[in-house]
């Protein structure tokens, strides 16, 4: 128990990141099964499409769009403010954050310490990659059904078809952030770390 409550949240989330990813293969299995039989083809197996292009290119395109907007966030936060949010740095307290990260260059080096920015710039690349890598796979199983050569990944990646999978998904990404900068200036939540106290002025910027 007390394992569960010191680390409750991060097991919470990764319970529902493995329901909602598995819910995801199962619906994306029968859409798979179904446009294989109206095309008179043999969908395989489970199993056989959880290695498949169309899995894993609809997986990397959500997890890149994630891995990007946290990444600028974390990046954009460190030097832009948005007076009355509580995701934002205090304006006002400028030149205290300043003569801090003076003391922090000294005794820290530059990757540690931008070490969470530097993760998030990883992890977008290799969810890209998965991205980029599952649809190529998927689209050139469909022009070989079809009886047409297969298409070099460079021409793939050129395509406006995989550009408007990412950006559909990179533009809901920064509207779900902004609307937390700028509800939590005039919104409150008691007892979560993400909103300032019920009592705070909108004025008030920062936890």
């Amino acid at each position: 128990m007390k394992f569960f409550r010191n680390n409750g949240l991060s097991i919470v989330l990764a319970s529902l990141f493995l329901f909602f990813w598995g819910a995801q293969a199962i619906t994306g299995y029968q859409v798979h099964r179904q446009d294989a039989l109206t095309h008179g083809q043999d969908p395989g197996r489970f199993g056989e499409y959880l290695h498949s292009g169309h899995f894993w290119q609809a997986t990397g395109e959500n997890w890149e769009s994630e891995f990007l907007q946290m990444g600028f966030y974390v990046w954009l936060t460190t030097f832009l403010y948005q007076r009355g949010s509580a995701e934002s740095l205090d304006p006002d307290e400028e030149e205290k954050r300043r003569e801090q990260n003076q003391v922090a260059k000294a005794r820290t080096g530059w990757i540690q310490r931008n070490s969470l920015s530097l993760a998030f710039v990883f992890l977008f690349v290799g969810s890209f990659a998965i991205h980029a890598t599952g649809g190529f796979h998927e689209l050139n199983k469909e022009r070989l059904e079809h009886g047409e050569p297969p298409e070099s990944i460079a021409t793939f990646l050129s395509d406006a078809e995989f550009w408007f999978q990412s950006f559909q998904n990179w533009q809901s990404e920064f509207l779900a952030v902004l609307s937390i900068v700028v509800l939590s200036i005039f919104l409150r939540q008691h007892g979560s770390p993400e909103s300032k106290a019920v009592t705070d002025p909108n004025s008030k910027t920062g936890k």
